[in-house]
């Protein structure tokens, strides 16, 4: 097989500039190897004839397409062992990673956000990501509070997470070209053990009051505080009272992580 036929269902844009390719590996840092690391949709290995070049890391793969995987075993000896065929977000990842370990990829755009979503299930592993995503997507990742583009991702990510966006790169680097631009970021763990409040509301408060990012937050959460008003016996007037806090008078972009982790302590 000479090369891998890219499928629009799998979200695949071969990268095809070699340099890009050198500058994302030279990106991830691991300590002293062997360094267990996972490249999510390798495809036809731009990204992995560089990995196997560093002796510090050990390098899996998971690959879904078994176009690809026919590929990568017949053009790369070291596969035995390294290679999986499967589906990243239905992976067991304890099976494979009893302890830590460092991602890298050319994402797939169109799964992108589930990708992280399951990063962040599993961060205690997960000290270092570097990846390429759609530009777009990578910019609300890295944004701040106060901006446009500052979401659901930004703020659940940022959470854990320190991160950085490293570089853009046009379409022209990839075949067939994408229609979006792409960039390359690098996530590292921060050093929050624990929000200090229950995780799963604070991210229902984060995802609720980006539903509706263009209103003050005292609509979409008003549903929220109505449940603790009903678990603390509270009349409709000490419910109108919570209400008045000015907190409720912002719209989502204008609260940074601490804001949202108060928040959440408040409707407990």
């Amino acid at each position: 097989m000479t090369e891998v036929r890219a499928k629009k269902a799998l979200g695949q844009h071969f990268l095809t500039d070699q340099g890009i390719a050198k500058a994302i590996v030279d990106a991830l840092e691991v300590p002293s190897g062997p360094f267990p690391v996972l490249e999510i949709g390798p495809g036809m290995g731009v990204l992995t004839q560089y990995l196997l070049q560093r002796p510090e890391i050990d390098l899996r793969l998971v690959e879904i397409d078994g176009e690809s995987v026919e590929y990568l075993r017949s053009h790369f000896p070291d596969m035995p062992g390294r290679l999986l065929q499967a589906d990243f977000l239905k992976m067991p990842l304890e099976r494979y990673f009893p302890g830590s370990f460092g991602v890298i990829g050319n994402f797939p755009y169109n799964i992108s956000s589930q990708i992280f979503f399951k990063i962040l299930d599993h961060r205690e592993q997960i000290p270092q990501v570097v990846c390429m995503i759609q530009k777009e997507v990578a910019e609300r990742i890295a944004e701040g509070p106060g901006t446009k583009t500052y979401g659901i991702l930004s703020v659940l990510l940022q959470t854990w997470y320190d991160i950085e966006y490293l570089f853009s790169v046009g379409s022209g680097c990839f075949a067939p070209p994408p229609k979006v631009q792409s960039a390359v970021i690098r996530l590292r763990r921060n050093a929050r053990t624990e929000l200090g409040c229950d995780e799963g509301l604070f991210k229902t408060v984060v995802k609720t009051a980006f539903g509706q990012r263009r209103k003050m937050m005292r609509n979409p959460l008003k549903p929220l505080a109505r449940a603790k008003a009903q678990r603390e016996g509270w009349d409709d007037e000490t419910l109108a009272a919570f209400l008045r806090d000015p907190v409720f008078d912002l719209r989502p972009e204008q609260l940074g992580i601490e804001d949202f982790i108060a928040l959440t302590r408040r409707l407990q």
